[in-house]
């Protein structure tokens, strides 16, 4: 399959078989990739997935299988990370947020999971509960940058963060809090100039504070390349700059420290596709809308954030495509959401994009979706959760089975 191939991602074999067994929709991970995704960024003294990105337990295994640890946002991404296998009362999992409640500091107390604090507030609760325990500061080096201005998450329009350091430090003094960290991400899809000024900062940061510490982090961040004409991310360059930073922050305070790097979508996104599949062609006014059977319930990324993903077809009676004959469609969904557009950008201008001769019944593929697509997915319009599949060996696993409408009911009755 052409653009399949193009992309150099799950064969067209390897999802005609997955459509014979689980029909679609459904999502499909390719193993090979995410290992190789992984041994990009080895030279990291610690890589910690950003499960938010892709948080299916089978995933997270893939994580521990190749050394990698987990940051977690949240209790639910604490408990997937002990099933998959990580350990508390280590450097396996930390805790990254600008709250904590009760229920979550508990089980960190319990686990002993150190804690990226984002806020002040956070300092006196977990004090008073574990006495001594082991945290992160999470500054806002007061700037950011992202693909989009909703994943932002440095200066002054950011809810993330530390923004006075001096205060959060000699709070962290006064309540006897253990510094082991500090950490620094300003948003997705950052840019090299970037990364210089964190960079910069977190030594400057590193210095003013003079505590001796075990771990600096790159935070995430790290782009892939949506289009095919888009180039990939130099992890050899990026590694280059931090450890430069790091290398002076260390003759300054007179430690070694772990360089670490945070990333999500880097690790995931490229491995992943969703399959679904054409169940009307409409005509309206000289427009062609192509509805498939999966919505914004299932992929957010181009309602939420105007995201680009890369489409292509697969035919249902194996006819061959004609690709110098094209037509101009939109893709939308089935949800009752005149938004439910595959094909919009940023502002929420639908636009068409091409592809060959197409009838109902033909599967249309959503590529790089396997970061922020099945971790974001909802149950809105009482649409239950499609499965996931991993593709490792040329074998397909089936990691999550699709939800049954009784069981997103049981919750009510």
């Amino acid at each position: 399959m052409k653009i399949i191939n193009k992309k150099k991602i799950i064969s067209k074999k390897n999802i005609l078989s997955a459509i014979k067994i689980y029909k679609s929709p459904f999502w499909i991970y390719d193993y090979n990739k995410i290992s190789k995704q992984i041994s990009k960024l080895k030279k990291f003294d610690i890589i910690r997935f950003a499960q938010k990105s892709c948080s299916n337990i089978h995933i997270l295994k893939i994580m521990k299988e190749h050394g990698t640890k987990i940051d977690a946002v949240s209790l639910g991404e604490i408990e997937r990370a002990l099933k998959a296998g990580f350990k508390g009362n280590c450097n396996d999992i930390v805790y990254t947020s600008d709250i904590i409640d009760d229920e979550t500091l508990i089980k960190v107390t319990k686990h002993k999971i150190p804690i990226n604090i984002g806020s002040i507030d956070m300092i006196k609760k977990i004090s008073k509960k574990s006495p001594n325990h082991k945290v992160w500061l999470r500054i806002n080096p007061k700037f950011g940058d992202g693909h989009n201005k909703k994943t932002n998450t440095g200066g002054k329009n950011s809810k993330h963060g530390i923004w006075n350091t001096k205060l959060a430090i000699n709070l962290i003094k006064k309540y006897k809090l253990k510094l082991i960290g500090l950490h620094m991400h300003i948003g997705s899809g950052a840019n090299y100039l970037h990364l210089k000024k964190v960079c910069k900062e977190m030594k400057k940061q590193a210095i003013m504070i003079n505590k001796k510490i075990l771990f600096i982090s790159a935070g995430g961040g790290l782009t892939i390349p949506y289009k095919i004409h888009e180039k990939k991310v130099n992890t050899k360059n990026y590694y280059k700059i931090w450890n430069k930073s790091k290398k002076k922050i260390e003759k300054k305070l007179k430690c070694k420290i772990k360089l670490e790097i945070e990333p999500g979508r880097f690790l995931v996104a490229e491995s992943g596709l969703l399959v679904s599949q054409i169940q009307s062609i409409k005509k309206v006014k000289n427009r062609t809308f192509v509805l498939v059977n999966v919505g914004f319930n299932d992929l957010i990324r181009p309602v939420l954030y105007g995201s680009y993903h890369y489409i292509s077809l697969i035919t249902i009676d194996n006819r061959k495509l004609d690709y110098s004959k094209k037509i101009k469609v939109i893709i939308g969904g089935p949800l009752c959401e005149s938004g439910d557009i595959f094909t919009q950008k940023e502002n929420s201008k639908i636009y068409s994009i091409e592809l060959p001769i197409l009838k109902t019944g033909d599967y249309i593929i959503f590529h790089d979706v396997g970061a922020y697509g099945a971790s974001m997915s909802s149950n809105y319009n009482s649409r239950p959760f499609i499965p996931e599949i991993l593709l490792k060996n040329n074998n397909l696993i089936q990691i999550r089975r699709k939800q049954t409408i009784k069981e997103m009911l049981s919750l009510e009755i």
